[in-house]
């Protein structure tokens, strides 16, 4: 069964997709970039910045399934600039136990939606 997931504490979709789907007890979330949820604008002014909005738009979907960064078992993090890796790293990691962080890949790509710096999406499970 398929439950579609949507919170107004993380940002609308800005096409034809979901904030999330749930499919039995596994949540796959679409990526969020740093867009405030409220104004719909891009956060910017430095990658840690962006880092902690898409964090937090992502905490407020896992959230709305009834779960939190806990259930997180694969991420995906979308990069403009590999050479901004170790800070989005230390911000991304300030969200997880360590001991119970989550598989992971990161892929530095050529542009991002509304040229942003990061993307991140994620695969949860109850």
């Amino acid at each position: 069964m398929k439950k579609i997931i949507f919170t107004d504490k993380a940002p609308a979709p800005i096409g034809p997709y979901n904030q999330a789907v749930l499919v039995d007890n596994t949540l796959y979330t679409s990526g969020q970039i740093p867009l405030d949820p409220v104004t719909m604008e891009v956060v910017g002014g430095d990658i840690e910045t962006e880092t902690k909005q898409v964090m937090e738009n992502m905490k407020a979907v896992l959230e709305a399934a009834g779960m939190d960064f806990s259930n997180v078992v694969k991420t995906s993090i979308f990069i403009i600039n590999m050479d901004d890796f170790a800070k989005i790293n230390a911000v991304y990691g300030s969200y997880f136990n360590e001991e119970f962080a989550p598989a992971r890949e990161t892929v530095q790509v050529a542009r991002l939606p509304k040229n942003v710096n990061v993307e991140i999406s994620m695969i949860a499970v109850l």
